[in-house]
């Protein structure tokens, strides 16, 4: 089944293919501003990109695909962060990038094959000749002091994207609500491509483009360089948080167009906020949590991967403690089954393909399906383990469902810890069967079976989701 995901521009599912004759598929996802730690509703954008960008390897093969995901290092976030703390802003974005860097590992997330800063001198002479670009084209202008700003009005497809027109807004109300520069610009509704040298800048200023003042790019120029740069004038795929569609990512197609005359992206797909306990996250209602906040809680990193693809991408996911306790409970009842079927004491041969767990994949490559994936990810490993013994291809189509969830199966000794024990594969085959008869209704065959764990020592504790094993406690 071919990959279809929802374009966030034509509103429609449409396929993903290359567009280029070297055939790779070519994406970009919008990367962090690096002056604090990343909390869990960027990791949700991040993680979800992450299942793609793997989905997108299986289907085209690993060579074949390109990511790139940008790390915005000046800005007025990153300036008073360096300010606040006395420090040059170089340590200052280098400390976060590494902790940003340190969390996406920790999340199992594959780097991009390409994160460039906004501040390296490779991609500030593109952001540079970008602008003088729309400038000489009449799509910008240089203002009194010296900044330059783009000419919305020069763009007539501008809002498209988010449909701005359409919500019976003139773009230039809408944007001023979001300009933090209005004081130089000749309508309200005009981006900064390049911002004009102030004090509070410190020493943080590059040259500009001719006839400008000394400065720093804006914030929206720089994911445009970017991808030119590295991807070419018309990519395959960008993503990124619904936040960013409106302004920035409109402010991408503007400034991209208008200065390559080329369709900037053919598919735009954004993902969907993260609520934490039915509300949006903020430091005042103390709901703001980074990974390590919950690590500190006792959770795992894996279980907050699993918990942030519980929901499907494009719904808001409202996130609690007790869905990363229901997250735990799962990760151990598929590491549980992954040490069983990839036991060699349990593999017998058989045909060397295993088409058991397709279904899971028709669910991910319809529209990123994750909640649906997962749902019949566990019913077809349930089945396998309880009605026949596991093939040497059963174990390569469980991993190759892992890698792409970008699930990492907790080891024996961590299932022991967690209270999951390594139980003996006869137990673990007794419980399999009992769990099946529990869901086939047959519950006479279920108490039978759970007198034989008894006798062999063991107890069988049963979850909505599967069940825990654990030796039985002596009278």
């Amino acid at each position: 089944m071919p990959i279809r995901l929802h374009d966030s521009l034509s509103r429609e599912l449409r396929e993903l293919k290359p567009s280029q004759p070297d055939g790779v598929f070519r994406f970009y996802n919008c990367g962090p501003t690096v002056y604090a730690p990343a909390h869990i509703g960027n990791f949700r954008t991040f993680v979800v990109n992450d299942v793609l960008r793997r989905l997108l390897e299986l289907e085209f093969g690993a060579g074949k695909v390109k990511h790139v995901r940008n790390l915005t290092d000046v800005d007025d976030k990153t300036i008073q962060r360096a300010r606040d703390e006395g420090r040059p802003l170089a340590d200052v974005t280098t400390r976060w990038t590494e902790k940003f860097h340190a969390d996406c590992a920790a999340l199992n997330c594959l780097p991009p094959h390409e994160e460039p800063r906004a501040t390296d001198p490779r991609y500030l002479r593109e952001q540079v000749n970008m602008i003088e670009v729309l400038m000489d084209k009449g799509n910008a202008y240089r203002a009194p002091d010296g900044s330059v700003y783009f000419k919305v009005s020069s763009f007539k497809d501008y809002g498209r994207l988010s449909r701005v027109k359409e919500r019976e807004l003139q773009p230039g109300a809408a944007l001023k609500a979001h300009a933090a520069d209005a004081d130089e610009k000749e309508d309200g509704s005009d981006f900064a491509l390049w911002k004009a040298w102030k004090p509070d800048d410190g020493p943080n200023k590059w040259p500009g483009p001719k006839g400008a003042a000394e400065g720093r790019p804006g914030w929206h120029i720089e994911c445009s360089a970017m991808n030119k740069a590295l991807l070419g004038e018309t990519i395959d795929l960008h993503t990124g948080g619904v936040d960013l569609l409106f302004p920035h990512h409109e402010n991408e197609i503007a400034q991209s167009e208008c200065c390559n005359g080329q369709t900037f992206a053919r598919h735009w797909y954004h993902s969907e906020h993260l609520l934490v306990d039915g509300k949006k996250m903020s430091k005042s209602l103390g709901n703001l949590y980074t990974l390590d906040d919950l690590v500190a809680k006792g959770f795992s990193p894996m279980a907050l991967r699993y918990a942030l693809l519980m929901g499907h991408p494009r719904k808001q996911l409202n996130f609690t403690l007790d869905s990363l306790h229901a997250a735990e409970s799962a990760l151990a009842t598929l590491s549980s089954n992954f040490h069983t079927i990839n036991d060699p004491r349990n593999i017998v041969a058989g045909p060397e393909e295993c088409h058991r767990f397709d279904e899971v994949f028709d669910q991910l490559s319809d529209d990123l399906n994750t909640p649906g994936a997962l749902g019949k990810f566990f019913p077809a490993a349930r089945e396998l383990m309880a009605t026949v013994k596991p093939t040497k291809a059963d174990g390569g189509a469980f991993q190759r469902v892992l890698f792409a969830f970008g699930f990492q199966p907790l080891s024996l000794k961590q299932l022991a810890k967690g209270a999951v024990y390594d139980a003996p594969s006869g137990v673990t085959a007794l419980a399999e069967k009992r769990w099946a008869a529990k869901l086939a209704k047959d519950y006479a065959t279920a108490d039978a079976l759970r007198k034989e764990l008894a006798a062999a020592g063991w107890s069988m504790a049963d979850r909505k989701d599967g069940y825990s094993l654990e030796p039985a406690k002596k009278s």
